[in-house]
């Protein structure tokens, strides 16, 4: 199981492109095969996509790596909807009650509190439960879940309507926000944000409007 493990991570690197964008309420739920390796994929806007076909989704692509790696896996169960924040995503899995153990739990979730004004320390404790939950569902094993950062909308045209160095700054803070609390629990992280000039070369979206850009990503960054 962790030679399993090491083999996830490696291929939610090469996996890459996290599409960014909007969708209507999704909950995808494939009849599991017995023996094989189950994903659970939480979060909002970003862990949809808006304008692709489903399988440029990120946690879509992320399956077919894996596969491409042997690895035995189901479809990915995702649990995500536009302008959702920390609030909305814990009331969506206590609605739908996934059924775990998952192998791999990844949490991508808190643009939209950003984007909605919420204090950072409010998001603390939103965040914090969430991670908690992705590590029940994941069977209790801390290692099995992957916290991912917050892309930083502030290189977006959106993001011209508003304070662009502010946006910049607040992302910061809440990344620093979800990082400790994965570190505190012994959960890996991603950082896909760090690198804001390949960002925006790329860039062509939003928090609560769709976009369609694809980026490669690794532990040094987005290009």
């Amino acid at each position: 199981m962790q030679k399993r493990l090491v083999r996830c991570r490696l291929a939610l690197l090469l996996a890459g492109g996290l599409l960014i964008g909007c969708t209507e309420p999704i909950e995808q739920q494939a009849t599991p095969v017995p023996g094989a390796a189950r994903v659970l994929a939480l979060g909002d806007s970003y862990t949809i996509g808006q304008g692709v076909a489903e399988d440029a989704r990120w946690p879509v692509q992320l399956t077919a790596r894996l596969r491409a790696h042997g690895i035995a896996i189901n479809a990915p169960e995702i649990i995500a909807k536009t302008g959702w924040t920390t609030d909305d995503l814990t009331r969506a899995i206590k609605q739908l009650q996934p059924r775990g153990p998952y192998d791999l739990v990844t949490l991508l979730i808190g643009v939209n509190d950003q984007y909605g004004g919420r204090d950072v320390k409010e998001y603390r404790p939103r965040f914090r439960a969430l991670l908690q939950q992705a590590i029940t569902l994941a069977g209790g094993r801390a290692a099995h879940v992957i916290v991912i950062s917050i892309p930083d909308w502030s290189v977006t045209p959106f993001a011209t309507r508003f304070d662009p160095a502010e946006i910049a700054t607040e992302i910061t803070r809440y990344n620093a926000v979800n990082r400790e609390e994965a570190d505190r629990d012994g959960v890996p992280y991603i950082d896909i944000t760090p690198n804001r000039a390949r960002q925006r070369a790329t860039a062509g979206c939003s928090p609560m409007m769709g976009c369609i850009r694809r980026r490669r990503c690794t532990t040094r960054g987005c290009s």
